[in-house]
């Protein structure tokens, strides 16, 4: 049902006027399509989806079915801190550059639709979650971007779930350098103690499974140097959800920038 609104003009007739003066485009090659948020035929091939066959434990795919439940070498050779880890695309082509988008360029009109793919993909982990808590900033960078691409992704994904969203439950102590070019041990030694959980959060935290939400999933380190933190203030399980994960070959130098 259509409601007025000041000056007598419905919702209805006012979306009907903005999408007149202002055509909803794509957000991966700025063609015109017919509703807002979604990608155009072309783009939409490009992307990526992660469906099953996955690694039970990182959530990544196997090249053929392997049965239920089943873990990679990776994870049983390096079993993380964090329960379990699922992603919605590959970043790479299209996915990516939606990821840059928002994270770079002030896209924050693409979060809520990224965040129903990340729902779609983490439907399991949100069965169980409690809490649903962004990836923070630190507040120097918080500044100069002016906001955080993964609360924002975080938020959607809690107003889309109902799953009580606590934006501030983590917060980043130490200006971390960019992880792009950093060997593994390299981006762990970077991420080391970056994260704490103030006591003001803690009885938010404590006995609850948690929901990390991050945009893009590269090595686990920032994943895991937050869930260490969760961990330490009395969380009872943390899983990770992030609207792409990086594959062998999908993480290119030329997506540097500050993470």
């Amino acid at each position: 049902m259509n409601v007025e609104i000041k000056g007598g003009i419905s919702e209805g007739m006012a979306a009907a006027v903005a999408r007149l003066l202002f055509p909803p485009a794509c957000p991966g090659c700025r063609r015109h399509v017919r509703e807002p948020g979604t990608l155009c035929s072309r783009c939409w091939h490009e992307v990526r989806f992660i469906e099953p066959p996955l690694c039970a434990i990182l959530g990544t795919p196997f090249a053929y079915e392997v049965g239920d439940d089943a873990v990679s070498p990776a994870a049983l050779a390096d079993p993380p801190v964090f329960s379990r880890a699922r992603a919605a695309v590959a970043y790479s082509g299209i996915a990516r550059q939606l990821v840059q988008n928002l994270k770079y360029r002030d896209r924050t009109d693409l979060a809520p639709w990224m965040a129903r793919w990340m729902i779609r993909a983490g439907r399991e982990l949100l069965r169980d979650a409690e809490i649903v808590v962004p990836v923070p900033l630190h507040r120097r960078r918080f500044f100069s971007r002016r906001f955080n691409q993964s609360a924002e992704l975080a938020r959607h994904v809690s107003h889309l779930s109902a799953v009580s969203f606590v934006p501030d439950a983590v917060e980043r102590v130490k200006k971390t350098q960019q992880q792009v070019g950093l060997r593994a041990s390299e981006r762990e030694a970077n991420m080391r103690g970056a994260f704490r959980v103030p006591d003001r959060q803690k009885t938010e935290v404590t006995g609850r499974r948690v929901l990390l939400v991050d945009d893009v999933y590269t090595t686990g380190a920032t994943a895991s140097a937050a869930t260490r933190a969760l961990k330490k203030a009395g969380a009872r399980e943390v899983d990770v959800l992030t609207f792409a994960l990086a594959l062998p070959g999908d993480f290119l130098l030329e997506d540097a920038g500050p993470i």
